[in-house]
């Protein structure tokens, strides 16, 4: 327990560096607090634990505010009488008063439980409101309150047990419950008046068996067991409720259009300058007079991981699907846009789609890249209508295998032809194993040749050849990838190991020659690979230098720094010799090897006249180098694994369309969601340790943008105006009936997906 006292050496600790104590406290694992305050405020809220604990407070002398805006689990005990707005706010604390509460006590409480052991003020009770989708507030007062109490109540239960007030006219003060919506006050005791709108009823069996069930608490709370016999005589307690919609005598209204058409100027008031249609336009309209209307727009945006994943991935979906029970559906639908989820996206990939994860704003986002893990051995049959079509695909890398998985499964022949004697491109040859576990690499090649897709290793396309896979094919993808290396004619370069070269000797298991200390020019993920990699070829010390800050992952660069590793930046690299490197600026680092890696270039000399910018080619918007020849990949530019897949997903595509004879027309990337659309208040924050496994994610997916079927807009319609439809497929779609609706738009403001939207209705009247 921390105790605080708030007056040292005479003087007193202001209440804002006391709100600061506390917090600091529970932010590193405080739970229970004695503090002897001396007239502090706001003591008590809103906190809360890391790991979802409870918080407790003992509190002396307290200010103003004591549990304002107080959250659940966390329980406050205030010896003694206190002063005004005691749970201000309250949104789920147990607040206990032993003594008198000041004015407004309880006042806009949403939740949680208020227990005063005396007296109570002015406006005691006022404001109090009850969101359905949460507990109740509850407000109970040991003796009587002051004037104007539970003024504009909404919602929730108040208690005043009348103890020690026969002295009173009234102890509910003057005019209780005015503007009073909701809820209900329990009452023993004289009531001097209460507004014609407000019902003084006797007890039913419902309200008794809520004052059983809680009495006994809060007389346990203040200290005051000994009345519970006096208070449970139920014939002396009453309640008050505003009346009900129906009870409420409504107002008889005119007929305007016959008031017009009858008793007006005969065929309207401005009948020579414009005809009137007599149609009367009441406040609530339907139809053709809303001023808004209603669209169901699901899958309108990309969720903000499907919009950050450049291979397009809808995760929003994979969870949906997971969220039905489909498992095995769920698991296969990440195959239709890459056939690597767990080499790429659950291993290598730096995952853009968490980074925009609007989960991450609530607590975490949500674990994409390990949901990858879970289809790494998902099998899918090979494709059943074939074409005819012959494509030869040229590299074995994410790019080729890519676009030869989409093309197979979309009934094309697929040949992929490389120079290495394994398939898999940088996979296979340059990823440490250590980053890329085999077995995982080795499912996901095999499942690519499972379907149907052929492979012919160690083949060199060499011009000649290049002829004879166009003459054999109806149409051929260049994805050879970036496989030599770039450096700048520094002198010495002679001198230098390249990077890419040196991982590829290490993945053979040819062991090669390391120095002690050796010097890696280039900060990427691949000078982190060739850095560690040097380590454990027998390197002693490495360092890898920079012109700026390093570009790798931040686990790369920690894994680098476990082995011991350092990073110098910015290092301009001006010459390297026998004994070490040099900068630009002076510097020396002594190295027995320098090794290069700063990227890679395409190795194209096997292709006749094409365009190009520097060593890259420049294909045309339909994806062609040559009439039947496409690119994808790193020879169109350098990037990331998954840029790699995502551009040979769409040259997949446009090669489909031209070998079917149809015009090449590649999918348009959709708009992000807006954030204002996302109702994440509905979303409950988890705290690290209550995380679910990957494969129960979606219970904190948002589903952005994409319908999650939770039918929030049927139940919430005021109108009953929203209906769902069930396809035969499994799927389903929310309609708005125009003829109920009246455009309040409330399917909007409770989608937490973003999939409702409301807008002015652009209808134009026509008279």
């Amino acid at each position: 327990m921390l105790k605080i006292d708030t007056i040292r050496n005479h003087e007193r600790m202001s209440t804002q560096d006391l709100l600061l104590t506390i917090e600091a406290a529970v932010k590193s694992g405080e739970t229970d607090f004695n503090i002897a305050a001396s007239g502090q405020h706001d003591i008590g809220g809103p906190l809360w634990h890391p790991e979802g604990r409870t918080l407790k407070f003992h509190v002396t002398n307290a200010g103003q505010r004591v549990g304002s805006m107080c959250l659940p689990n966390t329980e406050i005990i205030v010896e003694g009488s206190t002063s005004a707005d005691v749970g201000w706010l309250n949104a789920g604390g147990l607040i206990t008063v032993k003594g008198d509460a000041g004015d407004t006590a309880g006042h806009c409480s949403s939740g949680g439980k208020i227990y005063i052991g005396g007296r109570a003020g002015t406006r005691t009770g006022s404001l109090m409101k009850h969101d359905p989708l949460y507990e109740e507030p509850e407000l109970w007062v040991l003796k009587n309150v002051g004037s104007f109490s539970f003024e504009f109540m909404g919602g929730g239960r108040a208690v005043v047990c009348g103890v020690d007030c026969e002295n009173f006219s009234s102890v509910l003060g003057e005019r209780p419950c005015v503007g009073m919506v909701g809820g209900v006050v329990y009452v023993r005791g004289e009531i001097s008046t209460y507004p014609d709108d407000i019902r003084c009823l006797p007890l039913d069996a419902e309200d008794i068996a809520f004052l059983k069930g809680g009495m006994n608490h809060f007389l346990n709370a203040i200290e005051k067991s000994e009345l519970i016999a006096e208070l449970s005589d139920w014939r002396e307690w009453k309640k008050l409720r505003p009346l009900t919609f129906e009870e409420r005598s409504p107002k008889e209204l005119p007929d305007l259009a016959a008031f017009r058409k009858r008793e007006w100027i005969k065929g309207g008031l401005f009948t020579d300058i414009a005809p009137d249609d007599f149609v009367v336009l009441n406040t609530v309209n339907r139809g053709q007079y809303r001023l808004r209307v209603p669209t169901w727009a699901n899958a309108k945006f990309f969720a903000p991981c499907q919009f950050h994943c450049p291979t397009g991935i809808p995760t929003q979906k994979r969870l949906n699907l997971l969220r039905q029970g489909k498992i095995e559906d769920a698991l296969k639908l990440v195959l239709k846009y890459t056939p690597f989820p767990a080499s790429v996206c659950g291993t290598l990939c730096p995952n853009p789609c968490m980074e925009g994860c609007t989960r991450s704003t609530i607590d975490e986002a949500i674990k994409i890249g390990a949901l990858g893990l879970e289809s790494a051995r998902v099998e899918i049959s090979p494709p059943e209508n074939l074409t005819g079509k012959r494509v030869g695909i040229i590299g074995g890398g994410v790019a080729g295998l890519t676009a030869a998985w989409q093309l197979r499964l979309l009934g094309h022949d697929v040949t992929v032809y490389d120079d290495a004697k394994q398939i898999g491109g940088k996979l296979a040859q340059v990823i440490p194993h250590s980053r890329l576990p085999q077995e995982i690499l080795h499912a996901e090649l095999n499942r690519i040749e499972k379907i149907g897709v052929k492979f012919v290793t160690g083949c060199k396309v060499d011009a000649e050849k290049f002829s004879e896979i166009c003459d054999s094919s109806d149409a051929v993808l260049v994805a050879t990838g970036g496989h030599k290396a770039r450096y700048f004619n520094w002198e010495g370069a002679e001198l230098l190991t390249h990077g890419i070269e040196f991982l590829k000797a290490i993945n053979r298991g040819e062991n090669p020659h390391v120095g002690k200390n050796v010097v890696v020019i280039g900060g990427g993920n691949s000078g982190m690979d060739v850095a560690t990699s040097a380590y454990e070829q027998g390197a002693e010390n490495v360092i890898v230098v920079d012109v700026m800050k390093p570009a790798a992952f931040d686990k790369e660069i920690h894994r680098l720094e476990n082995f011991g590793g350092k990073i110098i930046y910015p290092f301009m690299t001006k010459k390297i010799s026998g004994e070490g490197i040099y900068s630009d600026d002076g510097k020396f680092i002594a190295a027995d090897q320098v090794i290069v890696s700063i990227g890679e270039a395409p190795v194209l000399n096997f292709l006749p006249e094409v365009k190009k910018f520097r060593d890259w080619l420049v294909p045309d918007a339909d994806k062609k180098i040559l009439p039947k020849v496409f690119a994808a990949g790193d020879v169109i530019k350098p990037g990331r694994l998954t840029d790699a897949i995502g551009d040979a997903r769409l040259t997949a595509i446009a090669i489909d369309q031209f070998l079917r004879g149809e015009k090449i027309s590649l999918p348009v990337k959709k708009n992000r969601v807006p954030d204002e659309n996302l109702s994440k208040k509905y979303f409950e924050k988890c705290h690290h340790c209550e995380l679910p496994d990957p494969m129960h994610e979606h219970l904190r997916c948002v589903s952005c943008g994409t319908c999650r079927d939770c039918k929030m807009c049927l139940n919430s319609c005021p109108e009953k105006a929203v209906t769902r439809i069930a396809h035969d497929d499994g799927s389903w779609e929310y309609v708005s009936d125009d003829s109920k609706c009246i455009g309040c738009g409330i399917c909007a403001g409770v989608c937490p997906c973003g999939v409702w939207n409301i807008s002015d209705n652009q209808i134009e009247l026509l008279h």
